[in-house]
């Protein structure tokens, strides 16, 4: 865990991490008319131009109606501050598009300690758990994998984490089944990541 607390390249995954989670992914799922629990960005990926177009548009304006009504996650401003304070480079990591993460963070009072470049969406890179992102921070942070940590509460994050090499944090709301083999450290809570570091 000390190793963890010393590193200076933070990447973190947004939906659920940073913020509440407030998407209603089977609702979105069903204005789609995707399948439940399939993955959207691959179902709609493997659409039909323009099928796929019209359909990523919507999916588009149902995260942005999210995006406007997100609410922060407990402890991430503090937990945010603590590492800038210790000169942190800060990245997101989300598979929404980079407009509608921004107006997140914003809506979380988080904006400020991200630069708009180090928010990587969908239409940046290739979606997790490709760790695509994450390589693409870390050389603009010049960087290397073991300098660095990647925040999520999903597979996907860890996963893309795992891939890439670095440290990988688990927030764990209690939804999901863990995952001890792609998690280093396991919190409950940004809060409790905090009272760690």
């Amino acid at each position: 865990m000390n190793d963890i607390a010393r590193r200076r390249y933070w990447v973190f995954d947004l939906d659920g991490t940073l913020t509440r989670p407030v998407h209603d992914f089977a609702h979105i799922r069903a204005q789609l008319k995707l399948p439940p629990n399939s993955d959207i960005l691959a179902s709609l990926a493997a659409l039909p131009s323009p099928h796929r177009e019209r359909q990523m548009a919507l999916l588009d304006q149902l995260e942005l109606f999210y995006a406007e009504q997100t609410e922060p996650a407990a402890g991430v401003v503090e937990l945010l501050d603590l590492l800038h304070r210790r000169d942190c480079c800060l990245g997101i990591l989300t598979r929404n598009s980079q407009a509608v993460a921004l107006q997140a963070l914003a809506s979380i009072g988080a904006r400020h300690y991200f630069t708009a470049e180090d928010v990587l969406g969908r239409d940046e890179v290739r979606p997790k758990p490709d760790p695509h992102g994450i390589e693409l921070l870390l050389g603009r942070w010049q960087a290397t994998p073991d300098e660095a940590v990647m925040v999520g509460d999903f597979r996907y994050d860890l996963e893309a984490g795992r891939a890439c090499g670095t440290a990988t944090i688990h927030i764990d709301h209690g939804v999901h089944t863990p995952w001890p083999e792609l998690t280093d450290l396991r919190v409950t809570s940004l809060s409790h990541l905090l009272e760690i570091l």
